[in-house]
């Protein structure tokens, strides 16, 4: 950035003598420089993509030090920007809450999960599906002109009245609750899960369906109608994969074997090279240290079974590498149409490494494979720490293992391509105002959220403070400062994220000042959106 106002410095003082063709060339040279520095114009409001994976890891996919082969994520991130500190809520209902309002998850009703259509529920912080009282990114974008698409899973809202098409998306395909087979609807899941077309319920084919390529499929539909239409008024499409979320599901046993050689090698081993591969990219530096293996993972050397445990993450990085597949069908399809240029695309995950196990549901079939249809299977907490790497803990919690997403953006016309990792701290509520920045409206008052618009204007990253909170697992972050306690630990902790992201060194005896303050922060905060006191956890599922 010094040089970039050296070179501004210059070209406004520059004076012609025996040093001007010296000086000349100079300026030529800060002429590009200060170019490849500021964003195109665009003279139309562009798309908006939203695309979201489902309990994936930080560390995943191929940009962010993964070893799954994910070529156009990584290319969207090559051409845009990519950012080190992106947050969610740790759970699949609170992030895609903040999602689509740019709200706390209490503020609209979504603390904790969703409530099943015949449950009854208290309204309020908790009552399980969104609050009509806020509006939804989609109701907003639409009174701006743009035409709304959703397809993936909803998980915000199970009664009818609750569903997409009357939270202001013009068109749905999709899965209204949470996690589901890719295959088919279980007969013991009938009552829960609903695929949904439009309105109405979707017959899913008995054979040679898939659920990440179906999402995908219906995407491409609404592409193909846009390019259709003979308005040119913009789109939005929220495209909500449940890829990776178990049960693990792949239908590609080429690509399952493949994995299978990588993973041979254990889960100590890939987490090592994980962590070497983002040193060496750039994303990570000395400041992160890789964490130590849980007490209660074992030793790869000392792991039982280890046939099917390298099958588990076999199945896991297939989907993930599938799912990147559809996400180039939907760029190829962009590019045809001649919408890609003009097309913000941002890509993110709800939450951290799931390191949950489903043994007792009692839905898998033990005579099929693992990731074949009848399978119903997880790729459990030695994986979901790989997934994590470099960070502790995962889904559910409050520590960076939980809760921070690879998050990626791009939009030709106006991003330029950023070679370095941001540090910038962002949050999912900062999706609905960046979104009605582009369509020219006004943020509603009152949300937590805030454009990330400056990530392209090269203006100053924006002074924030962050809370989390869910099932009694509660964190607040502001500035570099990060203070947690998840339900299990035993008091607060407080991390310097700056110099310690990996939240390694506790320094709350260190700052007890600071840990007060921050503590009466999250405490106003958490009275203000009605959040209840802590209690222990018997809600772990999905």
């Amino acid at each position: 950035m010094n040089q970039m106002n050296n070179c501004t410095d210059l070209r406004t003082n520059v004076r012609y003598g025996k040093q001007g063709l010296p000086l000349l060339l100079l300026l030529a040279v800060c002429s590009i420089l200060l170019a490849a520095h500021e964003p195109r114009k665009t003279s139309s409001r562009p798309n908006i993509i939203y695309i979201m994976a489902d309990d994936m890891g930080y560390s995943d996919i191929g940009c962010y030090g993964g070893e799954v082969n994910t070529p156009n994520l990584d290319r969207l991130a090559a051409n845009g920007i990519k950012l080190r500190s992106f947050y969610n809520n740790a759970r699949c209902c609170p992030t895609r809450a903040s999602l689509l309002t740019g709200r706390s998850p209490h503020q609209v009703g979504m603390g904790l999960m969703v409530t099943a259509p015949a449950a009854s529920y208290e309204p309020g912080s908790y009552q399980g599906f969104l609050d009509t009282s806020y509006a939804t990114v989609a109701e907003l974008l639409k009174k701006e002109g743009y035409h709304t698409y959703m397809s993936g899973k909803w998980h915000v809202g199970e009664r009818p009245e609750h569903w997409p098409r009357k939270r202001g998306f013009d068109h749905y395909f999709g899965l209204i609750s949470g996690a589901s087979s890719y295959y088919e609807i279980l007969p013991q899941e009938r009552n829960k899960r609903r695929f949904i077309l439009e309105d109405s319920d979707y017959a899913i084919p008995k054979d040679g369906f898939y659920m990440t390529d179906a999402f995908t499929d219906h995407a491409l539909e609404y592409l193909h109608t846009e390019k259709n239409r003979k308005d040119a008024a913009p789109f939005f499409l929220y495209l909500a994969y449940t890829a990776p979320h178990f049960p693990i599901h792949s239908p590609d046993e080429a690509l399952i074997a493949r994995y299978e050689k990588i993973y041979a090698k254990g889960w100590d081993q890939i987490r090592k090279e994980r962590y070497a591969k983002m040193k060496r990219i750039g994303l990570v530096d000395a400041s992160y240290q890789l964490t130590e293996r849980p007490s209660d993972i074992p030793a790869w050397e000392d792991a039982s079974d280890k046939k099917t445990w390298i099958r588990k993450m076999a199945v896991y990085a297939a989907m993930i590498e599938r799912m990147d597949q559809n996400i180039g069908r939907l760029i190829t399809v962009l590019k045809a149409n001649g919408q890609y240029e003009n097309t913000l695309i941002v890509f993110l995950s709800d939450n951290g490494g799931c390191a949950e196990n489903t043994n007792n549901r009692n839905l898998n079939d033990s005579t099929k494979l693992v990731g074949q249809r009848g399978s119903y299977n997880t790729y459990d907490m030695p994986w979901a720490n790989v997934s994590n790497t470099p960070f502790r803990k995962y889904k559910h919690y409050m520590h960076e293992g939980g809760i921070i997403t690879p998050c990626i953006l791009q939009w030709p016309e106006v991003i330029r391509p950023q070679m370095a990792y941001l540090s910038s701290t962002g949050h999912v509520t900062d999706l609905m105002p960046t979104a009605l920045e582009l369509a020219g409206a006004t943020a509603p008052s009152g949300i937590a959220g805030q454009s990330l618009s400056y990530l392209w204007k090269n203006k100053k990253a924006p002074e924030r403070t962050i809370c989390w909170e869910h099932e009694g697992n509660r964190a607040i972050r502001t500035g570099n400062w990060k203070l947690v306690k998840d339900l299990e630990d035993a008091d607060w902790e407080l991390y310097d994220i700056s110099s310690d992201p990996s939240e390694t060194r506790n320094l709350a005896t260190l700052y007890p000042d600071r840990v007060n303050n921050m503590k009466k922060a999250y405490d106003t905060w958490a009275q203000n959106m009605h959040v209840k006191p802590p209690k222990k956890n018997t809600n772990k599922s999905e």
